[in-house]
């Protein structure tokens, strides 16, 4: 998720360019085993690997409460995720905390994920859809892909659809992030390429709104940089950056058009955790889900992760979300649009990115 003022979420990309760095990783891997052992406590510290705005908060609070020492690898998701691929036979993480349901259902299909548990919460109808049937991952909150945003004071009709963006109002107006590099917009693709029938019909799409003009940045914070220097007129980014712009500029606003994907934040315990670490990892989840570790969420980074829609249906988002009920939603199916993300964005690059 974010990553401060204005910045909105950490790029969130999966694998492009992070070969190299998979490969120093692995031959890292060893070594920092032994720099990851014990602290003062001579307890080894349970490692949560996270790009979530408010993870330094949470992993504090939570070993104050419990007394586990816990290592923190923050970071955004690409290199996080080239990080567990680098360690697959070697696990150096107990936790994986970010975005998209897409990348944990990939991981559990290689196996690098624990299955069969699921905090004991009651989670609201939109989280029950977002539990996987093989419990191998945890929702902890949800935001939307793609938020359109843009400056009141220059823009008095903001569109009503995605068709509307590709009208000649708008040509060489609109930036998004590059899924590639910006993991929550790659749901945003997939996103759009379910709703519109499938890659075929999705793909079109992109490459009209690339005719139209369409400019691609890296992340949410260099995509909003865009819109408040005038560079474009519409922002297509994560409704959290979005809604976190907005709490800082007040001429900023957001509107979610039908139908906006849910992304939903998730945490993966590791395969590679076993007996009182496999206990200390599953306690950490719990702590996220408590009534503590909620008010640590939200509380953790107000104008950006922390604009999110709880899970929980005992916990309100803060005043600043809309109504999630009142936004035309959907869920894509993470175990479809996992395993096609890579092909998938070696397109978007090679077609649109350019």
């Amino acid at each position: 998720m974010g990553a401060g003022p204005m910045a909105g979420r950490r790029a969130r990309g999966r694998w492009a360019g992070l070969t190299a760095l998979a490969a120093a990783l692995a031959l890292m891997g060893a070594a920092c085993s032994q720099a990851n052992a014990s602290g003062s406590s001579g307890k080894v510290p349970l490692v949560v690997y996270s790009a979530q705005g408010y993870d330094s908060a949470m992993v504090t609070a939570f070993q104050k409460a419990t007394g586990i020492p816990t290592k923190l690898v923050d970071d955004s998701t690409g290199p996080l995720l080239a990080r567990v691929q680098a360690e697959k036979d070697n696990p150096q993480w107990d936790i994986l905390w970010v975005d998209g349901a897409t990348a944990f259902a990939a991981l559990d299909q290689e196996g690098l994920l624990h299955r069969g548990f699921e905090p004991s919460v009651a989670f609201t109808s939109v989280g029950q859809q977002l539990i996987p049937s093989d419990k191998s991952y945890i929702p902890t909150g949800v935001t939307t892909m793609a938020a359109v945003v843009y400056d009141s004071s220059k823009v008095s009709s903001p569109p009503t659809s995605w068709q509307d963006l590709l009208s000649p109002q708008w040509s060489k107006g609109i930036g998004m992030n590059d899924p590639s590099v910006s993991g929550p917009t790659y749901g945003f693709v997939a996103g759009m390429m379910q709703q519109f029938g499938g890659a075929a019909q999705g793909e079109a799409f992109f490459e009209k709104l690339k005719a139209n003009g369409l400019q691609v940045f890296q992340t949410n914070g260099d995509t909003l940089h865009a819109l408040t220097t005038g560079q474009i007129k519409l922002a297509l980014v994560q409704s959290s950056a979005g809604i976190g712009a907005g709490l800082q500029a007040s001429s900023i606003k957001s509107v979610f058009l039908p139908t906006q994907t849910l992304m939903p934040g998730c945490i993966g315990i590791s395969t590679g955790a076993k007996g009182a670490v496999l206990k200390e990892a599953e306690r950490f989840a719990e702590f996220v889900l408590s009534g503590a570790g909620q008010k640590v969420q939200q509380g953790g980074d107000p104008q950006g992760d922390s604009l999110y829609w709880p899970v929980l249906s005992s916990v309100a988002p803060l005043p600043a979300l809309p109504d999630l009920s009142a936004l035309q939603t959907q869920i894509i199916d993470p175990t479809l649009w996992g395993p096609r993300e890579a092909g998938i964005n070696q397109w978007f690059d090679a077609n649109i990115r350019g």
